[in-house]
């Protein structure tokens, strides 16, 4: 049944190539949620990291269908910006790793070197590419172990294009976007009403309906989760949005981008009791959790326990398929890291690159009831 819509939708996506900065889909004023199966809320949530790219090119329109097909509760995205100032969806503020810019002569001199994070990075940069050049080059596969025949086929999407991928949805589908490098982004963007890049991503989901508290009615309608790995994004839209937030955690040793803190400082009690009135949860790597050391499991942290005190869910990233991303104890089957996770750990909800896994071992351990 999966595979019966699947062929359809990946042609239609070729069409995103032409359409720039128009939606593909419609638009919400023409959905009827009232006739749309809801979102399930009572197990931990399948979040799609950057669509089921462990099968199609990240963050492109058929990556997120086909997480909607295999079951996802919620597709997740990282939003950048392009020079002219419209939101795209791209994990890397860089288009080396998962475009294929180098293969555009026209775009040679494009090549320049920032500083990012606190380090210097040089390649081709979402920021000095205008969204009508985003628009011709094509996506490709990050890791080169995976399915490559799709590689460059597939458009970068804007903001606006992946909404509207989760409202044309035949059930009720949930939005995962990113406050992505923030810091660069308004270094590097100037819109020319003075805003910021944060009020430019708040004005695009008001935009589109989504507004209410975790759990609300309105909430229900149109799920979200609002997450960045820098806590003063997350600060300073709480006055301009009700929707839930998460704030992200790296590895315990990297610095964070606007606060110049560890995150070991940042998932202390004082930190976590700081951020807990702004956001619902946090959104932690997952050896910050579980530390690993020669491909091995470590003790537990009490980071989830300490999350968890404060009513603060916990949605660890990144969970994949392959033998490379296993720990030894889980013998090279990704059923026995879900097991670990969800019913050891007891997490609230998995961000993973295989959406479909993660579904199949949910209906084999808990079923969801069947809706009339």
């Amino acid at each position: 049944m999966v595979f019966k819509y699947f062929l359809p939708l990946l042609l239609l996506s070729l069409l995103v190539a032409n359409c720039a900065s128009r939606p593909l889909y419609r638009l919400p004023s023409e959905e009827k949620h009232a006739t749309k199966k809801s979102l399930q809320t009572s197990r931990p949530y399948n979040l799609a990291h950057r669509g089921s790219n462990g099968e199609l090119p990240e963050e492109t329109a058929p990556a997120y269908m086909r997480a909607i097909e295999e079951g996802a509760d919620f597709i997740e995205t990282d939003i950048l910006s392009s020079k002219d100032g419209v939101l795209i969806c791209h994990h890397d503020v860089n288009l080396d790793n998962t475009t294929d810019v180098a293969d555009h002569k026209e775009f040679a001199d494009r090549k320049r070197t920032y500083e990012v994070q606190g380090m210097n990075m040089t390649g081709f940069f979402t920021v000095d590419f205008t969204l009508k050049e985003l628009k011709t080059l094509g996506a490709k596969q990050r890791y080169p172990f995976r399915d490559q025949q799709y590689n460059g086929k597939f458009p970068i999407i804007t903001f606006d294009e992946y909404i509207s991928i989760a409202l044309d949805a035949p059930r009720v589908v949930g939005i995962y976007p990113e406050i992505k490098n923030p810091v660069f982004i308004n270094q590097q963007v100037k819109w020319a009403d003075g805003k910021k890049f944060e009020d430019k991503f708040v004005e695009t989901l008001e935009k589109y309906g989504y507004k209410g508290s975790y759990m609300s009615e309105d909430w229900l309608k149109q799920p979200i989760f609002i997450q960045s790995f820098a806590a003063t994004s997350l600060v300073y839209i709480s006055s301009m949005t009700d929707s839930p937030k998460l704030f992200l955690i790296d590895d315990v040793t990297i610095l964070t981008e606007d606060t110049n803190k560890t995150y070991a400082e940042i998932t202390s009690d004082a930190y976590l009791d700081y951020i807990k009135p702004y956001v619902i949860g946090i959104g932690p790597w997952k050896d910050t959790i579980v530390p690993v050391n020669n491909n091995r499991l470590m003790t537990p942290t009490d980071l989830v326990a300490r999350a968890h005190s404060r009513n603060l869910q916990v949605h660890p990233y990144t969970y994949r398929n392959e033998n490379q991303f296993l720990h030894l104890e889980f013998n090279q089957d990704p059923y026995l890291e879900y097991d670990y996770w969800l019913n050891k750990i007891g997490v609230d909800g998995l961000f993973t690159d295989f959406t479909g896994s993660l579904h199949n071992y949910q209906e084999l351990k808990s079923p969801l009831p069947q809706q009339q």
